[in-house]
């Protein structure tokens, strides 16, 4: 299974909306839109998790592909490097 990161996604878009996009190329195991954690309002980007097979094909797909005015950026998530405490231990 895979992570998908999906960028420039329409501030009204659901959940239910990014897995049905995602679901016409293979099984959704989850789908997280990211939220602003100081007002709760939408970031514009999320993950979607897929098989591997499926995630290739969804990305090839839908990478560039409207939707709600906006075209997304679609692309394997890459993890988040660690911060440096500062704290020197």
């Amino acid at each position: 299974m895979k992570k998908i990161y999906v960028g420039n996604l329409p501030f009204t878009a659901t959940e239910d909306e990014v897995r049905d996009l995602f679901g016409a190329h293979g099984e959704v195991h989850s789908v997280a839109l990211i939220n602003d954690r100081d007002t709760g309002r939408p970031r514009g980007f999320g993950f979607v998790e897929m098989d591997d097979a499926a995630c290739a094909a969804a990305i090839s797909a839908l990478n560039g592909t409207n939707m709600g005015g906006r075209d997304l950026n679609v692309n394997e998530a890459r993890d988040k490097p660690r911060r440096d405490s500062g704290s020197g231990w």
